[in-house]
């Protein structure tokens, strides 16, 4: 890890909320680690050291400080740029890779040794794959435990903890007081008044948010049935370990989103909040994307225009696949309209009642051998969606974190009907490829003609491109929500 002490010790005087999530800092003589904003009194310049990652510090014997709560710092993703095999790791921990199999396990998905993604993991984080998962199920408990009234033994669970007194002995070694006890201290912190069944937690994000744009994207694109806004709050439908249910997200004060989930299975919990970060871009963080685009003469009004602009993701990858393919050559409305169609013939319905939400998205293997006549694709669109369903269904890793996005890309463009376009588009909805860009997409042809209206060959387009590294992603969703031209 390379952290500047200074830069670091100057960032925690200051109290700059610019570094929120971006280190943690670890003070010898209290044993405690905090985020950069702590209203704490400053601790002596040597007596202070600094992490990469809450992670690293849990692991070199800190425990988090109770009053500045690193469960709520910003996860920023900073490995980002550093190690494509940590990232990718660090995505299949967030899902539960590490719950209930060994480190050896995920190296393996990885294509790596363990060894080595060991010593990836201590350069990039200062901290083992183990202590990071760990250290995810602390913080997450530790939350639920602030802002939900759910009882410990639920908490246990939602947190990924295989046991109420594993969960017990961690708390208690950890913040030296059992979990109660931090329920009472922090108990004006928990959620106000909810519907039966219904957990609520909030998410951080690094500000600005530009959510109205998220909303705009996501809102043009609903699959009805699946999908509602509803003002400022976005619902959909899930399918999870066999169950259905319902989550709902809203923006709230203090940089953060209100999660509402609805689903009768607590320890489906840290993938939902793995899921609704891609698909909300949570890690992100705008203020190193803006400085970075606003260097060029095209993008600085478009990033001064939408400052905290985020990539939307997406909620599951054969879903994305599949809406992919729906939308080649045709609108977006049109797009919506076909996965509707889809949606009602061969989703299943939803097992919980919603006056607005009825199904949820259909299964690859619904669609292996499903007749598509009736819903209104060509031929070869129909055959090609097939073609996907069945890889799809035949390899559930198909669209996982495992997968390098360039491994991902060419398995995606060796399938019938689909081609760089639809490749690199998934990549950046699904992968979280920041630096994927569908060069021969018409919206940024028509967004970046001359003056004479001539646009942009592909080929030309990406050598523009070139200075938009490593945010093309970034770039082209600026183009594509200013020029109202996104597919």
């Amino acid at each position: 890890m390379d952290i500047d002490h200074d830069a670091c010790y100057r960032a925690i005087c200051a109290r700059d909320p610019r570094f929120d999530g971006r280190f943690f800092t670890g003070v010898k003589t209290t044993g405690i680690y905090c985020r950069p904003i702590c209203p704490a009194r400053t601790p002596r310049r040597e007596n202070v050291e600094f992490f990469a990652s809450a992670a690293g510090a849990q692991e070199a014997g800190y425990r988090p400080c109770l009053r500045c709560r690193p469960e709520t710092a910003p996860d920023l993703g900073a490995w980002r740029g550093t190690s494509n095999s940590v990232s990718r790791a660090l995505a299949l921990i967030e899902l539960g890779a590490l719950d209930e199999a060994p480190v050896e396990r995920l190296a393996e998905r990885l294509g790596i040794g363990a060894r080595h993604l060991r010593r990836l993991f201590a350069a990039t984080l200062g901290a083992s794959p183990i202590a990071v998962a760990q250290t995810r199920r602390v913080l997450l408990a530790k939350q639920l435990i602030h802002e939900t009234t759910l009882p410990m033994t639920e908490v246990a669970l939602a947190s990924g903890f295989g046991s109420l007194r594993r969960f017990n002995e961690t708390f208690q070694a950890l913040y030296r007081r059992p979990p109660l006890a931090l329920r009472r201290a922090g108990a004006a912190d928990a959620g106000g008044a909810k519907a039966a069944g219904e957990t609520t937690i909030l998410l951080r994000y690094k500000p600005p948010y530009d959510w109205p744009a998220m909303l705009s994207f996501l809102g043009a694109r609903l699959i009805a049935g699946v999908e509602t806004i509803e003002g400022s709050v976005y619902r959909r439908t899930i399918s999870l370990q066999g169950e259905h249910g319902i989550v709902s997200v809203e923006p709230t004060e203090g940089a953060a989103l209100r999660v509402s989930l609805r689903f009768p299975k607590l320890s489906a919990l840290p993938n939902v909040i793995a899921r609704l970060r891609r698909v909300f871009d949570l890690a992100a963080d705008p203020e190193a994307v803006a400085l970075d685009l606003a260097k060029d003469s095209t993008l600085a009004p478009l990033v001064a225009l939408r400052p905290g602009l985020r990539l939307p993701g997406a909620w599951d990858g054969f879903e994305m696949a599949a809406r992919a393919i729906l939308g080649q050559q045709v609108t977006v409305a049109g797009a919506a309209r076909l996965a509707a169609r889809l949606t009602e013939r061969f989703g299943e319905k939803l097992c919980c009642f919603d006056p607005a939400l009825t199904h949820v998205f259909p299964e690859p293997a619904a669609l292996v051998e499903a007749d598509l006549s009736g819903v209104g694709l060509t031929r070869a669109r129909a055959e090609s969606l097939k073609k996907m369903a069945a890889a799809a269904a035949g390899s559930p890793d198909l669209f996982s974190a495992a997968r390098s996005p360039e491994d991902a890309q060419a398995l995606l463009r060796a399938l019938p009907g689909v081609g760089d376009w639809t490749a690199q588009y998934i990549a950046m909805r699904l992968l979280r490829e920041p630096d994927a860009f569908p060069a021969a997409d018409l919206g940024l042809r028509r967004a970046l003609a001359g003056d004479d209206g001539a646009r942009p060959s592909p080929g030309k387009l990406l050598t523009r491109a070139e200075n938009w590294r490593p945010w093309r992603a970034y770039a082209a969703q600026y183009l594509w929500t200013c020029g109202a031209a996104a597919p």
